[in-house]
């Protein structure tokens, strides 16, 4: 019987803050596109110096406190993607994640 993975960030009071403005920071400096639907989010960020490393650690970091989130990195010519697949139950979270990312229209580029 598979056992699904509780819709729950297990980050604390204190971590969550902190990785909040690392999301934002990253979503500031890089962010061009996002493209989100209730259980998809596809966000594109402008390829330089260390924006890989830097979503992919944001990867990482998420991966360990929303499991259930599916997440994604790949390349497009001078874009980074991210993909980020939640369950039907999780979408709420799935919004949050993006929305702490930014309005690329507002990114300071």
């Amino acid at each position: 019987m598979p056992s699904e993975l509780p819709i729950a960030c297990s980050l604390d009071a204190t971590a969550l803050p902190k990785r909040l403005a690392e999301i934002a920071d990253l979503g500031r400096d890089a962010l061009t596109d996002v493209r989100f639907d209730a259980t998809r989010a596809q966000l594109r960020f402008a390829a330089g110096a260390g924006v890989r490393s830097r979503v992919e650690a944001i990867v990482a970091a998420e991966s360990e406190c929303c499991a259930f989130l599916q997440m994604d990195v790949s390349d497009e010519p001078d874009t980074i993607v991210l993909t980020v697949q939640s369950p039907p139950d999780a979408e709420l979270v799935l919004g949050e994640l993006v929305a702490a990312f930014g309005d690329p229209r507002r990114a300071g580029r």
